[in-house]
């Protein structure tokens, strides 16, 4: 999760995000702000990755 600028702007805790976090909470969060995802996830055909590195999105677009 990406703790930048917009992170702050909500004015998140990062203690609370961070290691040993709530998985809920942190989908949660990424689900109302997804632009705080630092890893993009592509899905096609009942598969998904994570975008990085970008040969891992060519793989499922095959």
């Amino acid at each position: 999760m990406r703790k930048d600028k917009r992170f702050k702007e909500l004015g998140l805790d990062a203690a609370k995000y961070g290691e040993g976090a709530e998985p809920a909470a942190v989908v949660s969060l990424l689900t109302e702000h997804p632009e705080l995802m630092s890893r993009p996830i592509f899905v096609s055909g009942g598969r998904a990755v994570i975008g990085k590195p970008s040969e891992k999105v060519l793989e499922l677009l095959d």
